[in-house]
């Protein structure tokens, strides 16, 4: 049978643009690619880059206010989000052109229309035309989602706060994942009244418990309310903004809420049900370890499998994906070990297990530090940082490496390197330390606070 493309990918992310182009430049095929919205997808647009930016934005006042103890005679005014938010449109368009262009030279063919799948060869496009390809990528993504309660029309989604007009006042965060920290540190850095509310117990689940405690208290400490057991019944509009009744009996005011409860599969409508590929409970798209569905033709790489939902992962998928289907090297992604970062201040950089995970599967010891760093000490701040290490007490292999501090992100980067070559305790005492750094902690941390 003869088609019309060698390759079709659905979705202009990370994940379906880097398949599509290793697939045309390194594999040879003739490849074409659909995106609805604009070329780049959640990371790019509405979610890494610019949410990273407004990380730097918002750090400004804290340094300012150091370089003062250090002797600067330095002022910081107002923040002016009309200038930022058009310098970061700017900046978007320019990554969506250098994604738009490594596309198309790499031979790829792009479509600006949304596109469903019309069987197990044929994409239907938006325009109603219809594309047949040898192999079909599915590569949408994830959206934002917010439960069905009185009012919430009203809320807000991390999608939208790179297109507010102006800085609210008083803004309410509901949720409790990285999301939702991390845009609560944010809006609160650049002069945002921020309360936050989770149903949980703690925020940050799923990350070591010492390691969020650190940074909730952290984030408290610098006048962030975070208000846990606590969710939203509903929400009203009011004269002066949105009226928030919460199940702590509290009922306040705020001039905008945002909710970050988590993002979803991008996978509505796509027409994968009439073809045999059953979704998951949140609507992923089941695949096996080569990205491959129910049905052969089809592949899903990225968050609209729900497996790894970060950026770099859905990258490694893709073009594991390209590799094995189209340069002729059988090639899986590997979701083992795989390290993250939280930006909210202080950040939280992590890899391998948590305490909590370790102590479930054997014996471990448990070497962690928590001290106040030295440039924000001389500058009178109360910051504290920690550093944490789990070790197998059998194989002496570190399990686990959690680190609260300015630039974990950086950190978590290097020590990931060593956990996944599978470094011991003994291989991190060798190394000497680089002083005076935070991260020489690591390596100086000599005796067990204690064993489980």
């Amino acid at each position: 049978m003869s088609f019309d493309y060698d390759l079709f990918v659905i979705g202009g992310g990370s994940g379906g643009v880097r398949a599509a182009r290793i697939a045309a430049s390194e594999g040879g095929a003739r490849v074409a690619l659909a995106e609805e919205s604009r070329m780049g997808g959640t990371c790019v647009i509405r979610g890494c880059v610019p949410k990273k930016l407004m990380v730097f934005a918002s750090a400004y006042p804290d340094a300012v206010t150091d370089a003062r103890a250090y002797g600067w005679d330095a002022t910081v005014g107002g923040f002016d989000w009309p200038h930022f938010r058009a310098s970061l449109d700017r900046e978007l368009d320019r990554l969506e052109a250098a994604y738009r262009s490594g596309l198309t030279g790499a031979g790829v063919a792009i479509f600006d229309a949304r596109a469903t799948l019309a069987d197990a060869h044929t994409v239907r496009l938006a325009s109603g035309e219809t594309v047949t390809a040898k192999h079909i990528l599915i590569a949408t993504g994830g959206r934002p989602f917010v439960p069905d309660f009185p009012g919430c029309e009203l809320a807000r989604t991390s999608d939208d706060v790179f297109r507010m007009e102006s800085l609210p006042a008083r803004m309410l965060v509901v949720g409790g994942g990285y999301i939702a920290s991390e845009f609560a540190c944010i809006l609160h850095g650049l002069g945002v009244d921020v309360c936050q509310f989770y149903r949980g117990a703690q925020i940050l689940r799923g990350f070591d418990d010492e390691a969020r405690g650190h940074v909730a208290s952290a984030m408290q400490d610098r006048g962030i309310t975070i208000k846990c057991g606590t969710d939203v019944i509903r929400l009203e509009k009011t004269e002066g903004g949105i009226r928030v009744i919460s199940t702590d009996g509290s009922d306040r005011e705020f001039d905008a809420v945002l909710y970050a409860t988590g993002r979803r599969p991008n996978t509505a409508g796509l027409g994968l049900e009439a073809l045999g590929i059953e979704l998951g409970r949140n609507g992923q798209i089941p695949v096996d370890d080569w990205s491959q569905t129910a049905v052969p033709s089809i592949y899903a790489v990225g968050d609209v499998t729900d497996r790894i939902n970060l950026t770099p992962m859905a990258i490694r998928e893709g073009h594991a994906f390209a590799d094995t289907v189209f340069r002729g090297e059988a090639r899986k992604a590997d979701h083992e070990l795989v390290a993250s970062a939280v930006f909210t201040q202080p950040e939280l950089g992590s890899v391998g297990l948590t305490e909590e995970a370790a102590r479930e599967q054997e014996p471990i010891e448990v070497y962690a530090a928590a001290f106040r760093p030295m440039q924000s000490m001389f500058a009178g701040r109360p910051d504290r940082v920690l550093m944490k290490l789990i070790v197998s007490a059998r194989t002496r292999k570190v399990l686990g490496c959690h680190i609260v501090a300015p630039n974990a992100g950086e950190m978590i980067q290097l020590a990931a390197i060593a956990v996944k070559m599978g470094a011991t305790k003994e291989d991190f005492d060798r190394t000497v330390a680089v002083h005076p750094t935070m991260a020489e902690e690591l390596v100086t941390l000599r005796k067990p606070v204690r064993t489980a």
